[in-house]
């Protein structure tokens, strides 16, 4: 006669008890191996190619950036659909790939589609080839501070420094200026020397650059050479060379121009009860944990906030985790109930 399971523990209580005690410990065990995010991981092919042109028009980028990149992009395999967007200083190109491709050399075969393009104008920039990858958001950070948001650069620097380091996978920064070195010389001096713009221009643009100049060896070891003379500050632009004077001296670009550090026009800006501020989103990647980000950034305000400077404050908002937290409390809830059910 054949005996059914629910008999044979119908008989025996105790494996029946010691079956619900293993199955509850392997349970929990693998409650606590499983990555708490709020959305489950996928990945997204697409890959991004971006070319930034200062002062060009959006025709002149469509012509002269765009369309080159377009022709030798539109042969590579795999690809779903190739959509471009040319703006005034900006090209930007987006390739979706097919389901299932193997992004690794599908990355490598855009940047050597790319290299391929030699004819790029002179003032562009090189183009910046990246995967675009899904970053799902943990919390928000606001930095607050002086009236002046330059004065938050340093800061905000150092603790996106430290916050990596303890292991916040991704953080955007949102806020924080970008700046250029803005030259203005007086039309009055330009007549004095005899100078045009585009002559002080031509010198600046020769004395200020970084370019390839060729290739050393073959294969797998080559190594590209490159002319790296680029200023960045406006001390290094100030000792360049323009003119002779009349009476022999060597005049520089800072005796005849007024060189300064500003903030680029049309960014985006950040405010917090009146007073400017720097916005920084904390993301974690695939494989990283939503809650054990969170705790990271919970442990890192509480030690840095009584260090710092005076007017200077920290605000975590928009904690996505919370949601995750209140989801595995409903979870277990409903667990425990169901199993006071089970066993009364």
């Amino acid at each position: 006669m054949k005996t059914s399971v629910l008999a044979v523990f119908a008989r025996h209580p105790v494996a029946a008890n010691l079956l619900m005690v293993m199955m509850m410990i392997s349970g929990l065990w693998g409650l606590s191996q499983l990555n708490t995010q709020f959305f489950p991981s996928f990945d997204i092919d697409f890959v991004s190619v971006r070319v930034t042109w200062p002062g060009a028009s959006a025709e002149d980028l469509e012509t002269l950036v765009t369309d080159p990149l377009e022709r030798e992009l539109k042969g590579i395999d795999n690809v779903k659909e190739l959509a471009s967007l040319s703006v005034d200083g900006q090209s930007l190109i987006t390739l979706e790939f097919r389901e299932n491709t193997d992004m690794g050399p599908a990355l490598d075969e855009v940047k050597e589609r790319v290299d391929l393009v030699t004819n790029l104008p002179d003032g562009a920039d090189n183009p910046k080839i990246s995967r675009i990858i899904n970053h799902e958001l943990v919390a928000s950070l606001l930095v607050s501070g002086p009236d002046d948001p330059r004065g938050l650069r340093a800061l905000v620097n150092q603790f996106e420094r430290e916050l990596l380091e303890q292991g916040i996978s991704h953080i955007r920064i949102f806020g924080l200026p970008e700046e250029e070195i803005a030259i203005q010389i007086s039309p009055g001096t330009l007549r004095e020397l005899s100078l045009t713009l585009e002559d002080v221009s031509r010198k600046i643009s020769a004395a200020s650059r970084d370019m390839p100049v060729g290739i050393i060896g073959r294969g797998e070891s080559a190594l590209q050479l490159r002319f790296q003379d680029q200023r960045r500050h406006e001390y290094a632009f100030a000792d360049l060379p323009v003119i002779v004077a009349q009476d022999g001296r060597l005049l520089t670009l800072g005796d005849i121009a007024t060189i300064t550090r500003r903030p680029k026009n049309a960014q985006t800006e950040v405010s917090f009860r009146g007073k400017p501020a720097v916005e920084m989103r904390l993301s974690r990647t695939r494989g990283a944990d939503s809650l054990e980000s969170a705790q990271i950034l919970r442990r890192w305000v509480e030690e840095t906030r009584p260090g710092l400077p005076p007017g200077i404050g920290l605000h975590i908002y928009d904690e996505r985790w919370e949601y995750i937290q209140d989801r595995i409390q409903l979870l277990l809830k409903n667990g425990l109930s169901g199993l006071v059910l089970v066993i009364l």
